[in-house]
């Protein structure tokens, strides 16, 4: 007797090169220009030959910062984020001006939203976190070594900084507290590095450059 369920399709294992599945741009234009956002409108050729319609934003690229005190605890923000009208727990962050190496965005990041400077900083990498209609990055950073000061906000910049421990903001992400994609991503860098699994190499902020 059939149970009903279909069979599983047979599936191989990850195919060599992506060049089959590349859309090409065969016209592009600016549908809006913000003050750092803008939003293009491409046509392009897919795979097959055929056309269609791709809208994105273009976004100048960001830093988030993971900053760790010495007894174990991170240092977060509490952030009211307009586009979802609610304040978000995460971790500072902020966008890259032109040209801007990503290690002297994370350093004048923390030290304007929280007034902590780091004696060493790891690079972990880099997320992208809405790739269906924003070609944003951020790249993740992590700071030790922590000594506090004076935080300098931006005009117009309101936020609570507050330390959580590991384990807090595990919890808050399994009952949806914490919803911030970078945030989720920070935590999986810091628990994977914690248990040894993921490297980080660790120097001040000065001996890092744009090329790491």
């Amino acid at each position: 007797m059939s149970s009903g369920r279909s069979s599983l399709p047979t599936l191989q294992a990850l195919p060599q090169g992506d060049d089959h599945l590349r859309e090409d741009c065969t016209a592009s234009r600016h549908a809006y220009q913000g003050r750092f956002l803008q939003i293009r409108q491409d046509d392009v050729r897919l795979p097959d030959g055929s056309t269609a319609f791709r809208e994105y934003i273009v976004h100048p690229g960001a830093v988030m910062v993971v900053p760790l005190l010495d007894d174990g605890r991170l240092v977060m923000e509490r952030q009211y984020r307009y586009p979802t009208h609610r304040a978000y727990l995460e971790f500072p962050a902020g966008k890259l001006d032109a040209g801007e190496p990503g290690i002297a965005c994370g350093v004048r990041e923390l030290f304007e939203e929280t007034g902590f400077q780091a004696a060493e900083w790891a690079y972990a990498g880099e997320l992208h976190n809405a790739i269906a209609y924003s070609d944003e990055r951020i790249e993740i950073w992590f700071a030790r070594g922590l000594v506090a000061g004076e935080r300098q906000l931006d005009a117009g910049e309101f936020l609570d900084v507050f330390v959580a421990t590991q384990d807090e903001l595990s919890g808050w992400i399994a009952d949806g507290t914490v919803t911030d994609a970078k945030t989720l991503i920070a935590l999986l860098w810091l628990q994977q590095w914690r248990a040894g699994r993921w490297a980080l190499t660790w120097k001040p902020a000065s001996a890092w450059d744009d090329g790491r």
